[in-house]
């Protein structure tokens, strides 16, 4: 079977300040798993298209570290650009690509959905196949107005109640996430600058002015010529070749003729070759006479051929010599561990007749836990990255007195850094402990040791995170900030501690079992 990958193709409203855009690219490329694969930037649009693969849980992390950043540095009050947008990330699509449906990108988009809403505070509407209403299916209907008119309409018009989030916008705006099949953005310069032109052009050749099925057109003024932007949503149905003709045809009534043309973002090998096939005529064409697809097809029956067993990277690079992954990124681990069995017990009681009372609890308590797998998988990575800031900071020269100075100052923010990671792992801990606990008192009866193994991986968790807070407080000169860590810290083992009790309680009155 093959691996699951997702695609994932947000825009950002950002291209003019590169630093922002980098920011948003570190903050995809730094999940582990994930692909960050295109970068498009377009700076009459004042739009950045971002196209990343990979693990389906791996993406959903990448996506919301990116729309918080996004959130962070892009303010919507101040944007100035061609491209219709409501938000800073306007749009966050989901296409499926191999080892998953159209479902299980519609599960990940609402999932993601919910959690930008109430963790960022940003409204989400949902489109495309994850779209809860008729009427928010396409992305142009809830992007009508663009964010001035969503402003001014979203308290007080029930239309433009949000799927997620409060019914107000803030400097971020709203976002609109969904899940759809491969779309292709692409874009025709015709050779005028006349902007009515590619406006006719547009709607000459869309689908909603009785034109092509499956095409969007848009016409705008790009650095001094008329473009015609479109979005091809089903190259199969209606293929590439098909709108380029068109286009030809339409301008040449207009007496103007196409310029070049442009892709934002990528398009699938199957498009192109299509499109070779319309106009070299080649009728007895079969996909098997390219090269590198039969060279590709070659290589991966040779790698699987020589796969033996599946991988076991982290655990080997534990046992390594090395200062990482140390005892945050394993304590972090089995946090992620904690989250996957309460995912499971909750997945083994939903549907069972004999815990139907429970059943729309277990729902929102799988769907939490799924986000903390996510949330604690990541910081395995981070929990790494950041001891590695530590040893960077050391390293540092201190040869003079503003070196050593600005070292200090270095040491002390990487290790503040260092302290945060686990006592972050250290709080989602104790959600995958409490969830635990309530699994193991409502869930599945034949899923209670699950639960309860579940229970003692995320208490293990916060133990191990623990620990790793309290040697990097020991370097810190912020006796204040200290302080405050480890009050927090002793507070949450406190409520495990009661947590735990709840879980042996329920073993011995539901499961029977004999706990000393």
């Amino acid at each position: 079977m093959p691996k699951p990958i997702v695609e994932c193709i947000p825009n950002y409203s950002e291209a003019r300040r590169e630093e922002v855009v980098e920011a948003l690219m570190q903050a995809v490329a730094g999940v582990p798993g994930v692909f960050l694969l295109d970068r498009h930037s377009d700076l009459d649009h004042n739009r950045t298209v971002l196209t990343f693969a990979g693990a389906p849980s791996a993406v959903e992390q990448a996506a919301f570290r990116s729309i918080a950043k996004a959130a962070e540095l892009i303010d919507l009050d101040q944007h100035i650009g061609e491209h219709p947008r409501i938000g800073a990330t306007d749009v966050v699509p989901f296409v499926p690509i191999s080892g998953v449906s159209m479902q299980d990108c519609v599960e990940l988009a609402r999932r993601l959905g919910k959690r930008v809403g109430e963790e960022l505070g940003i409204p989400v509407y949902l489109y495309e196949e994850a779209a809860t209403r008729p009427e928010r299916r396409n992305l142009e209907d809830i992007r009508r107005g663009q964010y001035e008119g969503l402003k001014a309409e979203i308290g007080s018009n029930p239309g433009r109640e949000p799927d997620f989030g409060p019914s107000r916008l803030g400097k971020a705006g709203a976002t609109v996430i969904g899940a759809r099949f491969p779309l292709i953005a692409y874009n025709v310069y015709l050779n005028t600058g006349d902007v009515s032109v590619a406006k006719k052009i547009a709607k000459a050749i869309r689908h909603s002015s009785g034109g092509l099925r499956y095409l969007k057109g848009l016409g705008l003024l790009v650095e001094g010529m008329a473009q015609v932007s479109m979005n091809l949503t089903n190259y199969k149905e209606t293929p590439i070749a098909r709108v380029v003709e068109m286009i030809r045809s339409e301008a040449g009534r207009h007496g103007v003729a196409t310029h070049h043309s442009e892709l934002v973002g990528l398009i699938p090998e199957e498009a192109l070759v299509e499109a070779a096939v319309w106009y070299l005529q080649l009728d007895q064409f079969k996909p098997e006479q390219i090269l590198e697809r039969r060279l590709d097809a070659a290589l991966q029956e040779a790698a699987q051929a020589q796969e033996s067993a599946p991988p076991q990277a982290f655990l080997q690079a534990l046992a390594e010599g090395s200062p990482t992954p140390g005892g945050g990124s394993a304590s972090a681990y089995s946090g992620a561990a904690a989250a996957a069995l309460v995912a499971m017990v909750a997945r083994l009681t939903i549907g069972k007749k004999k815990y139907a009372a429970v059943e729309a609890r277990m729902k929102s308590i799988l769907e939490r836990a799924e986000a903390l797998r996510l949330i604690l998988t990541a910081a395995v990575e981070e929990d790494a990255a950041a001891f590695q800031a530590v040893m960077a900071a050391m390293k540092l020269p201190k040869e003079t007195a503003a070196q050593r100075e600005k070292r200090t100052q270095v040491i002390e923010q990487a290790t503040l850094q260092a302290a945060q990671v686990p006592l972050e792992v250290s709080r989602r801990a104790l959600e995958a402990l409490e969830l635990a606990a309530e699994v193991v008192e409502q869930g599945n009866l034949n899923a209670i040791s699950d639960g309860a193994s579940g229970a003692a991986q995320a208490h293990a968790a916060l133990t191990g995170a623990g620990y790793n807070v309290r040697i990097n407080l020991v370097g810190l000169k912020d006796q204040a900030a200290a302080s405050a860590m480890l009050a927090e810290l002793t507070d949450l083992e406190t409520q495990a501690s009661r947590l735990e009790g709840r879980v042996r309680a329920a073993l011995t009155e539901r499961g029977g079992m004999p706990l000393a």
